[in-house]
């Protein structure tokens, strides 16, 4: 028992050891972020790196940059400003107390301006007269000609904490830096991912014959060494897709389960202002053991004449996980890796229990763009006895949502169903108490809503605001739709879950970004499946790849001690879309985890497509 505890306490040590370097390098990163344009981007000068510095809520003198920057010194990367943070540590209040206490030997708190003014331009690095009157002036820690210094540690301390904080928010709110200069998917060993063990995997190459891959794109050699690697290597990978006619049609003989019990639930991708993706998440019931087929593919609805339809070449999956007792550690069970034209599936056979399937989209697709829109459609209009009425365009993409929203099917709108439209558009849920109003003015059967009112409720909305659209152009937005009255941003889906010796019950629970576990599952699929290659001169690092379909995903393992930043370079590959939306890019991978460095489908489905991606350790 002792010895249990022992280990479980090391085991907890480490986790905390591990957290906290990731917050410091996230914090390195956001500090670096605000004053450059990316992490590849080298410091260039004294100046630059003194505002770096500070940004990271240091207050370097010239002597401490002077240390760092020397007469030898062109440029620092960020490797090196990382380890320049790691050994200029923030002054605490004790010591700044304890400075100030030095030129206050009577120990009363104070000190008069005339005398501060004096040490401040005449010794050290000498500060100007009005640098020093703008201490002055500050209310906060001034009064009658004195300076309260332990208010002022105060101010100093939390305006420190304050640069800190305002350079991380702006790295999370800015997705580009956030997502393609870095990984945004880390996933802890600890958490869940199980690392391959010591001994060779089958899967595993060393890559003895490895030729030099091309320098153009890669980092530099750094100006001074860095400490923060013991080792540098690179693997290259390559991956020849065919056409789509070539897609493997082996996984569904659809007509060979007609006799078996089918549940189907429709769901939606939605994109978000800062490029994330959210989707509903679904639970599955199998009440005894049974062959199992699960599919999931985009949702073909209306399709007007002279328009695209972005949303059907969106690629689709569905990660199929395990419930046990404790929900935050979900099991992976399998993944829908076999492709059937733009259907995605799995078959195996599954025991009785709860399983959760989580949609998942790489986001290759299904990304923020700014195309031109032609005018703003109109959506009401005024008939020929002056009241407010829904135009045809509008109608039809009403009729659209409904047939997107309506998730089993039936043509009618449960208050279940509504709710998850309301939450999308409104943030808000429908009670039984306001579910009840709307059954009293709007067309219902069986207590769920039918298209004509939904219509109707939607034209209500609109008379309520005398015919202003606002609020039905917020609705239309956040399901994806834009102003000329095209879905560009979501993609609905349908799944189909066939089972051979009992019914299926699926149900959809959530509506929510991709979470952690999902995160989890992806890489473990990748690991898995794929194909795995050490990286040259460094065995702690591992590239793993898959291929599903036409989809490769790439996953970094990092089974160091400490964390590592590869290079990712794509130049070489042709007819390739990468999720990361740039072809060279930096992956930051914490120390005893994963991250998915990128996904990639074909730029165009009809041609080949040749994937050449190399990785190389910074």
């Amino acid at each position: 028992s002792a010895q249990k505890a022992q280990r479980a306490e090391s085991s907890q040590g480490k986790k905390s050891q591990h957290a906290g370097e990731a917050n410091f390098y996230i914090n390195c990163r956001a500090a670096y972020l605000t004053v450059l344009k990316s992490s590849l981007e080298n410091i260039k000068s004294k100046e630059q790196l003194s505002l770096v510095l500070q940004q990271a809520g240091r207050n370097p003198s010239q002597k401490t940059i002077s240390k760092y920057w020397t007469s030898q010194t062109t440029t620092l990367n960020f490797d090196d400003f990382c380890t320049i943070l790691k050994q200029e540590k923030p002054a605490t209040k004790s010591e700044l107390l304890e400075a100030f206490r030095k030129i206050d030997p009577d120990n009363t708190g104070y000190i008069l301006h005339d005398e501060l003014y004096n040490i401040l331009t005449t010794r050290g690095e000498k500060m100007t007269q009005d640098e020093v009157n703008a201490i002055f002036k500050q209310a906060d820690f001034n009064c009658s000609g004195k300076l309260d210094y332990s208010k002022f540690c105060d101010c100093y301390l939390a305006s420190s904490e304050q640069c800190c904080r305002t350079a991380r928010d702006r790295l999370e709110g800015d997705t580009r830096s956030r997502q393609q200069q870095f990984g945004s998917q880390a996933e802890s060993a600890s958490e869940g991912i199980t690392l391959p063990v010591s001994k060779p995997s089958p899967r595993v190459s060393r890559r003895t014959d490895h030729k030099p891959a091309s320098t153009k794109g890669e980092s530099r050699t750094p100006s001074r060494p860095s400490s923060s690697h013991s080792c540098k290597g690179s693997v290259s990978t390559t991956i020849t897709m065919g056409t789509s006619s070539h897609r493997s049609t082996k996984l569904l003989e659809l007509d060979a389960m007609k006799e078996w019990q089918c549940a189907q639930s429709k769901g939606c991708f939605y994109l978000e202002d800062d490029g994330e993706i959210i989707s509903h998440k679904y639970k599955l019931h199998l009440l005894q053991r049974s062959a199992v087929c699960v599919t999931i593919k985009p949702l073909s609805i209306r399709q007007v004449p002279g328009k695209s339809c972005p949303w059907l070449s969106v690629d689709t999956a569905l990660y199929i996980l395990k419930e046990n007792e404790s929900q935050e550690n979900l099991q992976l069970v399998s993944f829908t890796e076999q492709q059937n034209k733009e259907m995605f599936g799995w078959k195996g056979e599954l025991g009785s229990g709860v399983y959760w399937l989580l949609p998942f989209t790489t986001g290759c697709r299904l990304k923020k763009t700014s195309p031109q829109v032609a005018g703003e459609a109109k959506l009401l209009c005024r008939g020929e006895d002056g009241d407010l009425a829904l135009t045809r365009e509008f109608r039809a993409a009403l009729l659209d949502i409904f047939e997107t929203i309506d998730l089993d099917g039936n043509g009618l709108l449960s208050m279940e169903e509504y709710n998850f439209f309301e939450l999308r558009t409104s943030g808000e849920k429908c009670d039984e108490e306001a579910w009840a109003v709307c059954k009293e003015n709007f067309d219902m059967k069986k207590n769920e809503l039918t298209r004509q009112g939904f219509m109707d409720l939607n034209l209500m909305e609109a008379n309520d605001r005398e015919g202003d659209p606002s609020d039905l152009w917020v609705t239309l937005l956040s399901l994806g739709y834009n102003k000329a009255l095209e879905m560009t941003e979501a993609c609905p889906f349908v799944i189909d879950i066939y089972a051979e010796r009992c019914k299926p019950r699926l149900k959809a629970v959530y509506l929510e970004a991709g979470s952690s576990q999902l995160n989890r599952a992806v890489c473990k699929a990748v690991v898995n499946k794929g194909e795995a290659t050490v990286m040259d001169g460094c065995e702690n690092i591992i590239i793993h790849t898959h291929r599903a379909g036409r989809r490769i995903t790439a996953v970094i393992e990092n089974k160091s001690e400490n964390k590592v930043i590869v290079h990712v370079n794509n130049e070489q590959s042709k007819n390739c879309l990468s999720n990361r939306g740039l072809t060279v890019f930096a992956v930051e991978v914490a120390p005893k985890s994963m991250m998915v460095s990128q996904h990639v489908v074909p730029l165009k489905e009809q041609e080949e497509c040749f994937y050449h991606c190399v990785h190389s350790l910074i």
